[in-house]
């Protein structure tokens, strides 16, 4: 039996994400931000978490320039700035992107946000896993609800 790629697209949208924006900086300095919803945590001990990225994201090379990224979790609204980042032609080194604790860019308004260490680089069919190492953790607006992705749409806890 053999499960095609449409079928799969409909079965994982039914798992509910929280919205990210994943960020770096190239090698000449330029910040650089995608949307993303495939971020997990991985481990206490050390603190581990995994970013999938495609091999067709034309900044993946960006990322592996600089071995750092953030995870900025985005707020319910910030629908507008996930909609920026996950377009193809948009121009990803625009945005409220201040330097994070490490140095390495991060946005503003988030409610919380991980800045990373590359620690290993996996292939994962046509997207590579980018495992990191958290040097730094902090919660920026904890008053604010999440952005959620459910069902190939933006909802809301309530």
């Amino acid at each position: 039996m053999s499960v095609i790629s449409d079928e799969y697209r409909k079965v994982v949208s039914r798992f509910a994400t929280g919205v990210t924006i994943v960020t770096t900086q190239n090698a000449q300095g330029q910040p650089y931000g995608l949307t993303v919803s495939a971020f997990t945590s991985v481990s206490l001990d050390p603190l581990l978490v995994l970013v999938c990225l495609s091999n067709h994201l034309s900044g993946l090379e960006a990322f592996q320039e600089s071995n750092r990224f953030g995870i900025n979790l985005l707020a319910v609204d910030q629908e507008e700035l996930s909609n920026h980042f996950a377009t193809p032609s948009t121009d990803r080194s625009q945005g409220p992107y201040v330097s994070g604790q490490t140095g390495i860019p991060v946005l503003e308004g988030v409610i919380a946000r991980l800045e990373c260490e590359v620690t290993e680089w996996y292939p994962g069919g046509d997207h590579t896993i980018m495992m990191g190492e958290v040097k730094s953790a902090e919660i920026v607006n904890a008053e604010k609800e999440p952005l959620l992705y459910y069902g190939g749409r933006y909802k809301r806890l309530k």
